[in-house]
């Protein structure tokens, strides 16, 4: 009885990437849901303790690493922007079950300490961080992807929102 009822108790994550062009025209869409980290599980269950110190996962990484997510990253493998996303809880089943991040890199936009976003990428991985730096941080989620090529001078956008769902 005990191990049915902590089998029905699991988070789940989606990211939804779409690159805009300088119009606000869409160019890409992915939505796809992958893993919780190794990580991320534990820093859950430690944030619903009170001695236990573990910031909460508001920000939003990018990079151009190909490796297949796993559930032991740590980091992404080749970041490229880190920035503040702005959270908040959403309805997915029922009230407020769903945390939702939502951060735009854009072209010339300062993204957390990694400078302006200039000249062209293909990013290929986004994971949700509690820190903005490299240090004492936890990767709660992250994924892979087919490149989603930005032309950073020539006006694109990236929006990317994360949903991370207790069900």
């Amino acid at each position: 009885m005990i191990n049915e009822i902590w089998s029905s108790f699991k988070f789940k994550d989606v990211m939804e990437a779409r690159v805009f062009d300088k119009n606000g025209v869409l160019k890409q869409l992915h939505i796809d849901e992958d893993l919780i980290t190794s990580a991320g599980k534990a820093a859950v269950a430690g944030l619903l303790l009170k001695d236990i110190a573990i910031s909460g996962f508001e920000y939003i990484a990018i990079g151009s690493g190909a490796t297949a997510a796993s559930t032991g990253d740590t980091l992404l493998d080749a970041e490229f922007k880190r920035a503040a996303a702005t959270g908040t809880r959403v309805t997915t089943t029922v009230p407020d079950d769903t945390a939702q991040l939502i951060y735009i890199f854009a072209s010339g936009k300062p993204a957390g300490l990694n400078g302006t976003s200039t000249g062209t990428r293909a990013i290929e991985e986004s994971a949700i961080f509690n820190s903005p730096t490299a240090g004492q941080l936890q990767c709660l989620a992250r994924q892979t992807f087919g490149a989603l090529n930005l032309d950073w001078d020539g006006g694109d956008s990236l929006q990317l929102t994360w949903k991370v769902q207790a069900t």
